[in-house]
């Protein structure tokens, strides 16, 4: 399987993701109460879309996320779409990422020091569709056989996409991985899967970090591992649990640290104030390689991970 983050890793020893999607389009204005979430922007909003990814590439990310995280057929089926409609704007997803790509490669001066950034599709775990908030719960009580009919059909039309990559993202439970290990090599593209995690060595169901990326680690599609949407101050603990059980590189894209109320639909909590660059740079120090960040992190957020992931290290 060939990794297409490796250029990155070979030339920079690290790869910049980009931040949230969903709530830099609410700081930006749109309103997303919608089942849909994120993915109502694909019929009301595309040209935002595509402004963010490529505010984030010019921040200094090397990959963009697309706007698929909640996109299903059954979403868009209750708002009047058929499925290839459906199809379609998720394809659509990974084209405005791409468009974004394509305007920040366009000017010379930006290339400087840097590879072509990538493209993932993402790819939310079952509980996005729900609207629930059970992304954070895992409690679905679906077998594999019933989350691989789920995956299946999603994962055909993205990968038809064109993305670099999928990004299999927020993933609560073993149960879920193991379906998704069981799909990705249908079709051929390399993935990266992250699990939301609700302390220091479990993830959001229950189960230990580390036994859900020993079976994500033994998928070659699986190019590299590890957290996302999860407070920064278990990201420490979390890369501890799981140090030196994988030659795969690990992923750390973390949340703002607030908790999501599923009544109030909004993020709430206090947050510690967090020098994202002093913090990225102690993840990469912990052993992560392709770092970020989640829900309610900012083009800024961004711009200062990357001055500090790419500075000199001794």
């Amino acid at each position: 399987m060939t990794n297409p983050l490796q250029p990155f890793l070979d030339q920079f020893g690290i790869v910049i993701l980009d931040g949230a999607l969903a709530t830099e389009l609410e700081r930006r204005g749109a309103n997303l109460d919608d089942p849909l979430w994120s993915a109502k922007m694909l019929l009301d909003g595309p040209d935002l879309i595509r402004q963010i990814h490529l505010d984030y590439f010019l921040a200094g990310a090397d990959v963009a996320t697309s706007a698929s995280y909640q996109a299903s057929f059954a979403g868009f089926a209750d708002r009047g779409l058929n499925q290839a409609q459906a199809a379609n704007l998720m394809i659509r997803s990974v084209q405005l990422a791409q468009e974004g790509r394509d305007r920040f490669w366009s000017e010379p001066a930006k290339r400087q020091g840097r590879i072509k950034p990538l493209v993932a599709a993402s790819i939310g775990c079952y509980g996005a569709c729900l609207h629930d908030g059970s992304e954070y719960r895992g409690d679905y009580g679906l077998s594999v056989e019933q989350l691989i009919a789920f995956h299946r059909p999603r994962l055909e039309v993205l990968a038809k996409g064109g993305a670099d990559l999928f990004a299999c993202e927020t993933i609560p439970c073993l149960v879920e991985a193991e379906a998704l290990v069981q799909l990705l090599p249908e079709f051929g593209l390399p993935a990266w899967i992250s699990f939301s995690c609700k302390d220091e060595r479990h993830v959001c169901h229950g189960e230990t970090l580390a036994d859900c990326l020993a079976l994500a680690d033994a998928c070659e599609n699986v190019v590299a591992l590890g957290i996302n949407c999860t407070p920064p101050r278990l990201v420490a603990g979390l890369l501890s649990s799981v140090s030196g059980m994988t030659r795969k590189p690990l992923v750390v894209y973390p949340n703002r640290g607030e908790t999501w109320n599923v009544q109030a639909r909004r993020w709430i909590g206090e947050t510690n104030p967090l020098d994202w660059g002093q913090a990225a740079c102690g993840w990469y120090a912990d052993g992560a390689r392709l770092i970020g960040g989640c829900c309610r992190t900012t083009p800024d957020d961004i711009r200062r991970m990357a001055q500090a992931l790419r500075q000199p290290r001794s």
